[in-house]
């Protein structure tokens, strides 16, 4: 059965977006993004909240096209559009680019999309995020800590009023640029 993968840049202080929606201070060299794409490209699709999948729509269908992006940015393009994606949304009507748009987390939806074949399906979006959070449909977890504190801003994990959902940790690697990759699992 797939897996539902969160993986997220945060800052050390936990934020993974700053004051106004800002990203800028991730730092993603040629080493963490052909990482991603290496990993992305075993993936059996990406689950996203409407803005995050409107951002990667309105540049990865054509950045390989421009000369300045070789390697891993040219590499991802094509990784992205191949890929299924399914973006939640109530006010998406339609999406282009092998895009199914979905109302609502439903846990019975997910664990049919679980059941079907291909790979882990990668989750994205910090609303999206949380309602999974929320409803625990979270197998496993990708967090890519970066060396900065941003101070305010969007944190990776909302307040949940459940009891502590025990993980198994199961790898750690440190990138060139001070990026740490944190690997977590469902026990």
């Amino acid at each position: 059965m797939r897996k539902i993968v969160l993986m997220a840049g945060v800052s050390l202080d936990g934020f993974i977006e700053g004051p106004d929606r800002d990203i800028g201070w991730h730092q993603v060299d040629e080493e963490l993004h052909q990482h991603m794409n290496d990993v992305l490209r075993s993936m059996g699709g990406f689950l996203s909240g409407r803005v995050t999948h409107e951002l990667m729509a309105d540049y990865w269908p054509t950045a390989d096209a421009d000369p300045a992006n070789a390697g891993a940015v040219a590499e991802f393009a094509e990784i992205w559009r191949s890929k299924p994606k399914y973006v939640y949304s109530r006010t998406l009507r339609s999406a282009e680019w092998n895009t199914t748009v979905v109302r609502d987390v439903v846990p019975e939806e997910v664990a049919a999309l679980k059941a079907a074949p291909g790979g882990d399906l990668t989750l994205s979006g910090a609303d999206l995020a949380a309602s999974f959070l929320r409803q625990d449909l979270v197998d496993a977890f990708r967090i890519y800590v970066h060396p900065v504190r941003v101070g305010r801003g969007r944190p990776l994990f909302p307040i949940l009023d459940h009891d502590p959902v025990v993980l198994r940790h199961t790898d750690t690697h440190t990138f060139g640029n001070g990026v740490v990759l944190l690997r977590y699992e469902r026990t």
